[in-house]
């Protein structure tokens, strides 16, 4: 076996505070860094739609696609493609004519959408204060123009 085909997790270095000892709440920016690669990938739009979609049901293609508004059937093919060999989604395909294909979250998966929830009740409490900061950026850079 080629072993330039076998992807080993790369090391990221880790990132030092102004005090020389590694930063815990940092991680390496740097393209090859597995934990950037997951991050890059679990927080993406789709992935993060999906997962919520996901959360105790099992859905087929379909009813996926009609939930998302505007994913493309590529995209998210490639979403639940990506969910899937990262071991947060499930994808069984049933034996009938036509073939039914469901999507589930397996148990990794519904840990991260605890994470997600956290993440969408922090952005409901938020959201006005978020408008709010919009609109007087906006205002300002509209008199500076």
């Amino acid at each position: 076996m080629d072993d330039s085909a076998i992807k080993a997790p790369s090391h990221c270095a880790a990132n030092y505070g102004s005090d020389g000892d590694p930063d815990p709440f940092q991680w390496d920016t740097r393209e090859d860094c597995e934990v950037r690669q997951i991050l890059d990938r679990v927080a993406d739009k789709w992935s993060l739609l999906v997962i919520a979609l996901l959360d105790r049901r099992v859905l087929r293609f379909t009813e996926l696609k009609r939930e998302i508004d505007g994913v493309s059937q590529r995209m998210l093919t490639v979403t639940l493609r990506q969910l899937e060999r990262d071991g947060l989604v499930k994808r069984t395909v049933h034996p009938v004519v036509p073939p039914r294909v469901e999507y589930e979250l397996t148990p990794l998966g519904g840990t991260l959408h605890t994470t997600i929830r956290s993440l969408v009740t922090w952005t409901e409490r938020h959201q006005n204060e978020i408008a709010a900061a919009r609109e007087a950026y906006d205002a300002k850079e509209a008199a500076l123009a």
